[in-house]
C-alpha cells in the first residue's frame, strides 16, 4: 500500500505537533475525533473495523494523553485503516489554528464552473452535490467500493470514466482507506480534481504534484458538539452544525 499524501502530511505537521497532547477521543460509527488539549478538534471518518473480535483498537484506554506527534504518526501506519482514522483525525485537529493559503470564496462546486459538456466522475456518493452537478446537464459518473445506491459503478466498471473525465471528484475517505493513491493514479488529465468531504485535510502543499486541484474539507468550530454528535453516532448532516466548511485550491 501506497500513502504518499498520507505520509507528506505527518512530515508537514510535525514541527506544529510540538508538546500538543491529545485530550480526548471518540471512535463513533460514523466519525472519529480527536480534541487536543489545547482545545482544538479535528475529525476523520471511521472506517469498518476488521477485527475478528469485541475488541477494535488494541491500545484503547490508552490513547488519551498520549503526545499528538505519537497519534499523527498513525496516518501513515500501511495496516491498519482505524489506525489512519485516528492519524488524520488529528492531523485536521492541528490545522484548525493554521489558515490555509488560496482559500475559496465561493462554494467548491460552483467554483468549477461546470458546463453541459464536462464529464465529471466521482469516487463516493455525495448525494446534495449529486443532485447539483444533475442540474447542470453534465455527465455523472459515480463510482463507489460498497454502494447501496442503484445509481453506482463499480471501480472496475470505472475505469475509462477516470480517465476520459474533465472534473473529478474524490472522497477524502479515500486517504484513509489507503485507495488515494491508486484512485488519482487512474485519473486522466482532469482541468480538476477536487478531494471532499469532512476528512480531507486543509492543506494544499501535500498535494503538489498530484491531480488534486481543490481540497473542501472542515475545521471543528464546537469540539463538544461534535464529541457529543460522534458518541451518539451522528454523521455528516448532523455534524454539520458544529462544522466550518471551507476549500482551497493547490498550486499546480
Amino acid at each position: 500500500m501506497t500513502l504518499t499524501v498520507q505520509k507528506r502530511l505527518v512530515e508537514f505537521l510535525k514541527p506544529y505537533a510540538g508538546d500538543r497532547t491529545v485530550a480526548d477521543v471518540r471512535i463513533g460509527l460514523g466519525y472519529t475525533t480527536v480534541r487536543l488539549d489545547n482545545g482544538h478538534a479535528g475529525v476523520a471518518w471511521t472506517p469498518k473495523s476488521d477485527s475478528a473480535c469485541c475488541t477494535h483498537v488494541k491500545d484503547a484506554g490508552t490513547l488519551t494523553g498520549r503526545s499528538a506527534a505519537e497519534m499523527l504518526e498513525m496516518l501513515g501506519n500501511e495496516t491498519s485503516a482505524m489506525g489512519r482514522a485516528l492519524g488524520l483525525a488529528t492531523a485536521n485537529a492541528l490545522l484548525v489554528g493554521m489558515p490555509s493559503p488560496g482559500t475559496l470564496q465561493d462554494e467548491v462546486i460552483a467554483s468549477l464552473n461546470l458546463s453541459p459538456e464536462d464529464r465529471v466522475t466521482m469516487i463516493g456518493y455525495f448525494a446534495p452535490v449529486i443532485a447539483t452537478i444533475r442540474k447542470i446537464g453534465c455527465r455523472l459518473d459515480i463510482l463507489e467500493l460498497n454502494s447501496f445506491h442503484s445509481d453506482t459503478l463499480t471501480p472496475e466498471q470505472g475505469r475509462d470514466a477516470m480517465v476520459g473525465c474533465t472534473v473529478a471528484i474524490v472522497t477524502g475517505t479515500s486517504l484513509i482507506n489507503g485507495t488515494f493513491d491508486e484512485v488519482v493514479a487512474g485519473l486522466g488529465a482532469p482541468r480538476a480534481a477536487v478531494l471532499l468531504g469532512p476528512s480531507s485535510p486543509l492543506c494544499p502543499d501535500v498535494f503538489e504534484g498530484t491531480p488534486i486541484t481543490h481540497v473542501a474539507g472542515s475545521r471543528v468550530r464546537d469540539p463538544e458538539g461534535i464529541m457529543r454528535v460522534i458518541s451518539e453516532g451522528g454523521g455528516t448532516q448532523i455534524m454539520k452544525r458544529y462544522l466550518d466548511f471551507e476549500a482551497v485550491l493547490v498550486k499546480r
